[in-house]
């Protein structure tokens, strides 16, 4: 199985598809993490707070999958923002992770009410400049807030993860992105499950013999995105990765957009989330 490379600003090719391992329990990882890559996973996003780094760690090394071939994807938590913190905050995960060099590297959430993204983006420069870090971005970020990163430090984001399903489709975050040259990443692609008995998309996937998974991934793929499905289904995992031998057409897109609703946020606001 073959995924597409997105290639970020700074040169750096990350998958199109990946695995999210977000509530995936520890002790199950590995297991979890193996059978992605025996389906064709390159692609893998944790998190410190998901508490399953070391799991991921354990799963990508006893895989036999040679290191050079996995894109690794961990956040740094709120908690830990600030320049000193974030450095000792990254070698942790990093322990965890057993990793020599992080692909990509993100701040989980701007706590804008807290001050410390900035410092915190300074930090993780200083890990890049060191080649530590392959890429690093962020989560959940506002424009405004990736604005102040970009004029504050000359450096911009590769990426910015963000809730974006049917419901919730994020069109002038999108647009804000493009404009900076950032890329999009979905996190809760599927809406959390929510998505997946809406009528439209159940006409959709039976018309090209596929499930709604399927086709609300394949949206995001043809939007430009990068999504990050997650399941502890070994089938399901499989389904939502065969999603590169079919298109939807200009119509079948322009259904989806109309889906768009203005409750669609399942999160929190990153404007005023503070946890």
């Amino acid at each position: 199985m073959s995924v597409p490379m997105i290639t970020l600003n700074d040169g750096t090719k990350i998958p199109q598809l990946g695995l999210g391992v977000w509530k995936m329990p520890e002790e199950e990882t590995p297991g979890l993490i193996m059978s992605a890559l025996n389906n064709g996973y390159r692609h893998i996003d944790t998190a410190a707070a998901y508490g399953n780094e070391a799991g991921v760690g354990r799963g990508i090394l006893e895989s036999g999958v040679p290191r050079d071939e996995i894109f690794i994807t961990t956040k740094l938590w709120n908690d830990r923002q600030g320049y000193d913190e974030t450095l000792r905050a990254f070698d942790e995960s990093m322990g965890k992770l057993g990793l020599e060099t992080l692909d990509l590297y993100l701040i989980h959430w701007p706590m804008p009410n807290r001050g410390h993204y900035v410092d915190t983006w300074k930090a993780f420069v200083k890990l890049q400049q060191e080649g530590r870090i392959r890429a690093i971005g962020v989560s959940n970020f506002l424009p405004e807030h990736l604005e102040r990163l970009i004029d504050e430090t000359g450096i911009t984001p590769a990426l910015n993860q963000v809730e974006l399903h049917p419901r919730f489709q994020q069109s002038a975050q999108r647009a804000a992105h493009a404009k900076l040259g950032i890329a999009t990443e979905c996190w809760s692609p599927l809406g959390q499950g929510e998505a997946l008995s809406n009528p439209v998309l159940t006409e959709i996937a039976s018309r090209h013999g596929k499930s709604v998974a399927q086709v609300i991934l394949r949206w995001q793929v043809q939007l430009g995105c990068i999504t990050i499905p997650k399941s502890s289904n070994h089938d399901r995992m499989r389904e939502n990765i065969t999603i590169f031998d079919f298109e939807l057409s200009d119509a079948e897109m322009a259904r989806i957009k109309d889906l768009d609703a203005a409750d669609g946020r399942i999160g929190s606001d990153p404007a005023t989330a503070d946890f």
